[in-house]
């Protein structure tokens, strides 16, 4: 009764993790394709003070970050998943 029980609130849990990691590898290559776009926009004036080419970079930055994160989380809940079973085998 105990196992079955269990076995519904750990599907809902995977499911939105993996819900979570497709949005987040969404919005990161949104992020790299807005980062591209605004970096070429004004190229030719390459400083600092080019405004649309530091925002650029900004978004090419936190695209790697979130995607980077959102593997993480997808990474971690199978590690856990997997422990789950282990733990489950066991008994």
């Amino acid at each position: 009764m105990a196992k079955m029980m269990s076995v519904k609130p750990v599907q809902q849990t995977k499911n939105a993790v993996d819900r979570l990691f497709q949005f987040m590898n969404l919005m990161a290559w949104t992020c790299l394709l807005i980062g591209v776009v605004t970096s070429l926009w004004n190229i030719t004036h390459f400083s600092d003070t080019n405004m649309t080419l530091m925002v650029g970079i900004g978004f090419l930055i936190g695209s790697v970050f979130i995607y980077t994160s959102g593997a993480a989380l997808h990474l971690l809940s199978h590690k856990l998943e997997q422990l789950e079973d282990r733990a489950e085998d066991r008994s």
